[in-house]
């Protein structure tokens, strides 16, 4: 028994290394990296939300026309214009609601194109292709890990009040605050390590950041829960799915996404300046 768990974690942590070094190498190479990257991760997602809420034993047309829509939003990240980005999504994710408006499929089925089409564009446009956007997704980064180490450690030290008892019954308010405290820290650092004059509006966009993290980590529990699923999917080793790793990070990208358009009231410049809007620059 000792040896089994000792090879897991082994596989775990090595796992957990690759995954590490491939996605800062593409963070830091940007452009056409980091975008293969973003869709990569939206494809999976719409996979494994896909298996879990098991769409596939709904309307075939239905299904079939999500995996087109993903397929349509991943062409366009890297051939076509990012004005169109936006707008292609949004008029896809309207198309496939419909039918769940008119009761004919699940909302489950454009509710995973949402969730995943969501988070390769969030993703690659808070990277964007300059160096300021590499130092704003590693902002991204830096919150969503300290909030979710942090987050578990002291949740397991001082332990108290559950956060959300049905969803995830591990998780507590300590650990909450805990790690959101972390998640600014961490967020701030990285920001003071770049820029000499920062306001209040980093502080609120870590803090924002770190609790939508956590969200997006109730999110995912409960939709295993709600399909009786212990793990998103097996495609990572001593992981499980490629959502069970990036739940917290998908919704912290969602909030800078949906702060930046509304900020600029949907124009295009809100995706080319992503790290700007993050830093109040």
């Amino acid at each position: 028994m000792t040896l089994t768990m000792s090879r897991e974690l082994q596989l775990r942590i090595v796992s957990a290394i690759v995954m590490i070094l491939v996605v800062l190498a593409a963070t830091w190479m940007g452009g056409l990296a980091f975008k293969t990257v973003a869709v990569a991760i939206g494809l999976l997602v719409y996979y494994e939300w896909s298996t879990i809420t098991r769409l596939a034993d709904g309307s075939l047309r239905a299904h079939a026309f999500g995996w087109f829509s993903m397929a349509l939003i991943s062409l366009n990240m890297f051939f076509g214009h990012a004005d169109l980005t936006v707008p292609l999504f949004a008029g896809l994710v309207i198309t496939c609601a419909i039918p769940a408006m008119l009761r004919r499929v699940s909302w489950w089925q454009p509710g995973g194109l949402l969730y995943a089409g969501l988070s390769a564009i969030s993703l690659s446009a808070i990277r964007g292709d300059d160096s300021l956007g590499f130092i704003a997704m590693l902002f991204v980064f830096v919150v969503v890990w300290a909030t979710d180490i942090l987050a578990y450690f002291v949740g397991r030290a001082i332990g108290g009040p559950k956060l959300a008892p049905r969803i995830s019954p591990g998780k507590t308010w300590s650990g909450a605050i805990g790690g959101t405290v972390a998640g600014v820290v961490g967020g701030l650092l990285v920001a003071m390590s770049h820029f000499q004059d920062l306001g209040l509006w980093v502080g609120i966009v870590a803090f924002t950041l770190s609790v939508s993290s956590q969200i997006g980590d109730l999110f995912e529990s409960f939709i295993k829960r709600r399909f009786g699923v212990k793990d998103s999917s097996k495609l990572i080793p001593g992981h499980g799915g490629v959502m069970d790793r990036v739940d917290g990070l998908v919704f912290a990208s969602f909030a800078a996404f949906f702060l930046a358009v509304g900020s600029s009231a949907g124009s295009a410049n809100a995706v080319v300046s992503m790290g700007a809007f993050l830093f109040g620059l």
